[in-house]
């Protein structure tokens, strides 16, 4: 199975957009997304500095803007890319792009959603001088309890070996003055403590502006930072990553849901390499590719033919598929059973795991087609579980 990942701030270098500018066709999409996005993007891609595209609002809109377009070079013709994708995720705001990419919004959305996101998030930056390390190595347990006790947050969990901290520059001293045993830290250069309560301010605009966006459910899963879960609901795919500026990255858990799905092949999109790296260390076995340049999408395509497999999950105007969230045993509710018609929001069933016990809820609800599982079936994540026909008096 194949999984596109995107990265998130901090992925970009100055220049990284040079060589992919020679091409006209890409020129042309990156000018129409600049155009959305209020900003030119070709000149933060090309000639300005690394300290200029630190800026979070401008960061933002470049790694969306950038990631769209890549995909679009590698599909040209979008369609392709379901007969091939098995799942998709993005790191943080690469959460965008991934969601774009699976349709749940358009382009132009996810653009729109980025300028407002990053804008946002600079001003609840501003507020308060806040910033962000990284602890590599230590023991996680360690790391997490030093973080505790100096009130930070461990705002990106990207696996063993990999926690973030965020919070106010006067904790952050604290915690370099009194680092965990065994661990190195790393400052890193961000406007902000993102992920954490101080980006508050800035969900409450991005909610207030969703209210206007439609969305889709998207044509293959979406697994979220939040949990690592397998969204299917375009309207939960899009509150999850609005209030995802204020809560802590798990890509450990969204690496525990490839497992789980059985990815064999990553792929990271411009500017790659991050992610890449992460899952080299932490997903033995699954073959990596960081797509960086242009003259690397022959050899991109290679590698999703490889590991390609259609997407399992499929949505038209004329049904809808409930699917699993996570891996673990299905237990049909009571409310489900032997019923012809479930209205939208009724709970299926539970998916039990070793960690947790999670409600599937039929998000838009209509007239049961077809039943996909049994009462005690082990599901994998992103698993079909319910076909439904859409009932417009529901």
């Amino acid at each position: 199975m194949l999984v596109i990942v995107a990265p998130g701030q901090g992925a970009q270098s100055s220049g990284f957009l040079k060589p992919w500018l020679e091409d006209p066709s890409f020129a042309a999409r990156l000018e129409w997304l600049s155009t959305v996005a209020g900003l030119d993007l070709a000149h933060y891609g090309t000639e300005a500095d690394d300290e200029t595209i630190r800026d979070t609002a401008i960061a933002q809109p470049l790694l969306v803007g950038a990631g769209l377009v890549a995909a679009l070079s590698l599909y040209p013709h979008p369609a392709d890319a379901f007969g091939m994708v098995g799942a998709v995720a993005g790191h943080s705001v690469g959460e965008l792009t991934a969601a774009a990419g699976a349709r749940a919004i358009s382009a132009e959305q996810a653009m729109v959603l980025v300028r407002e996101r990053g804008r946002a998030m600079a001003d609840a930056a501003a507020t308060t001088p806040t910033g962000m390390t990284a602890v590599l190595g230590g023991d996680r347990e360690e790391v997490l309890a030093r973080l505790a006790e100096h009130g930070l947050v461990a705002a990106n969990d990207n696996g063993p070996g990999q926690v973030v901290a965020a919070g106010t520059l006067e904790q952050l001293a604290a915690l370099a003055a009194d680092p965990p045993a065994k661990a190195r830290l790393m400052p890193l250069k961000v406007a902000g403590a993102f992920h954490t309560g101080h980006m508050e301010p800035a969900v409450a605009r991005l909610e207030r502006l969703a209210r206007s966006v439609s969305v889709h459910d998207p044509r293959t899963a979406v697994i979220s930072n939040r949990d690592g879960r397998v969204v299917h609901d375009g309207r939960d795919v899009l509150a999850r990553i609005i209030g995802q500026i204020a809560r802590p990255v798990r890509w450990d858990l969204c690496l525990e849901t490839m497992t789980d799905l059985g990815v064999t092949g990553l792929l990271e999109m411009p500017p790659a390499g991050t992610l890449a790296a992460i899952a080299k260390r932490q997903l033995p076995g699954v073959e990596t590719f960081a797509l960086k340049t242009p003259d690397q999408l022959d050899d991109a395509r290679a590698f999703c033919e490889k590991h390609g497999e259609a997407s399992r999950i499929e949505t038209t105007p004329t049904w809808r598929m409930v699917v699993a969230p996570a891996k673990g045993t299905f237990h049909l509710a009571d409310a489900a059973r032997d019923v012809a018609v479930l209205p939208a929001g009724t709970v299926i069933g539970e998916i039990a795991s070793l960690r947790e016990r999670i409600g599937v809820p039929a998000a838009h609800g209509g007239q049961v087609v077809e039943w996909l599982v049994e009462d005690g079936d082990l599901v994998s994540p992103g698993q079909p579980l319910l076909r439904l026909h859409p009932e417009a008096s529901l």
